[in-house]
């Protein structure tokens, strides 16, 4: 990749076209305590006091023996439960498997599904942390476009026309990481339509699925008909109770499924950690009253980050759930690798390039909810001060 700005720092412009890499590079530049960092997905929130305990009652009570492969058997119980009852998936315990964090079961699946010369779907923009778990499967990607003027809703007829003989699966991430976008219920029942017809796996992620709004719903594509059998759905606890670093996750998948993916944590890392299980099995069986909480703040933050981008003149694609504006930033005249680096030396805001999700995307921005409000309009200040200066320069 060029850039027109000399400065650039050499340690992103070797890591440009890398976008897992592109990430880290900048969160190492804008780790210091002037910036405001409305790049990461982590939760800020604190995780509430019940799950807290669970853990702190778990070392006490000495509770900290490995469990089995799978998770605690009253977890993945509770997980099925879950799924069962909130989103209609026809699972029981043996269909669950416990991981740790949903990063790794990411990278179990594509090991345990894909074979070198298969292809999968991946809709673009993503979360390049895709990338990686299905090359170390030896199997490539194949990307399913979506546009901004259809909120990046996923679109049945553009993955028809994606699908060749290699392809076995598909892809799903709703709400999107990147773009907030959700795939409605209508998509989902065309999509499954061509899943059966061309007999697809579909993989889907539903990690972000709490935080949906504006009226929007959260659909489980492995709840419609003829689905459950080909659908894993990949799921946790680290958004919906802000306990990212207690790194527990789970998948829900046919039963054989489960097993072959059990062979292959057995080999590799094991069993998740006894106590942040016993930390899961609080929140998923606790109180909803830290969530019902949670929801009213990352509304106001919305709103917030919506009305600094129109002062700017800065539009996004419409941000129906997870916890990211994405951000259409050509009005600036500035590749979004460089606007992003920008941020962040002139204004001390950590922001993502759209190039960090895909090649494709240099002229948008992901940015994050992920500050208190205070700190975002701060933060919106400060970018509007850059921007407004580089567009002058434009002109």
């Amino acid at each position: 990749m060029t850039f027109a700005n000399p400065n650039i720092p050499e340690e992103i412009r070797r890591v440009a076209s890398d976008g897992t890499a592109l990430r880290y590079a900048l969160m190492e530049l804008g780790n210091r305590p002037e910036v405001i960092a409305l790049g990461r997905g982590d939760p800020d929130l604190p995780t509430p006091p019940h799950i807290l305990q669970a853990a702190q009652r778990a070392l006490q009570d000495g509770q900290t023996a490995v469990t089995p492969i799978a998770g605690l058997p009253e977890l993945r119980e509770a997980i099925a439960h879950k799924l069962l009852t909130e989103n209609q998936l026809p699972v029981s315990t043996d269909n669950v498997l416990v991981t740790t964090g949903g990063q790794e079961g990411l990278f179990l699946i594509m090991q345990a599904l894909l074979n070198p010369g298969d292809t999968i779907l991946v809709p673009d923009p993503r979360y390049t942390s895709y990338d990686e778990a299905i090359a170390s499967a030896g199997a490539q990607m194949v990307m399913v476009p979506t546009d901004h003027n259809d909120a990046f809703n996923l679109n049945a007829a553009a993955i028809e026309a994606s699908i060749t003989p290699s392809t076995k699966a598909l892809l799903i991430v709703t709400p999107s990481n990147p773009t907030g976008g959700i795939v409605t219920r209508e998509r989902l029942e065309q999509i499954a339509d061509v899943a059966i017809r061309h007999n697809l796996i579909v993989i889907s992620d539903e990690i972000y699925e709490k935080f949906v709004f504006d009226g929007w719903q959260h659909v489980s594509i492995g709840s419609l008909p003829g689905m459950s059998a080909r659908t894993i759905t990949l799921n946790g606890f680290s958004k919906t109770y802000a306990m990212t670093g207690l790194r527990v996750g789970y998948i829900a998948a046919p039963t054989d499924f489960i097993e072959a993916l059990a062979r292959v944590k057995a080999y590799t890392t094991g069993a998740a950690a006894t106590v942040s299980q016993r930390a899961a099995l609080a929140a998923i069986t606790g109180t909803d009253e830290a969530l019902a909480e949670f929801i009213p703040i990352y509304e106001e933050r919305r709103k917030a980050m919506k009305e600094g981008l129109a002062a700017m003149h800065l539009n996004y694609s419409d941000p129906r759930g997870a916890f990211f504006f994405w951000t259409n930033s050509t009005p600036t005249g500035i590749h979004a690798t460089e606007l992003s680096y920008l941020l962040l030396k002139e204004a001390n805001v950590l922001i993502f390039p759209g190039t960090a999700f895909g090649e494709n995307w240099g002229g948008y921005l992901r940015i994050s909810i992920l500050q208190s409000t205070d700190k975002i309009i701060e933060a919106l200040a400060r970018m509007r001060t850059v921007v407004d200066n580089y567009r002058l320069k434009g002109e």
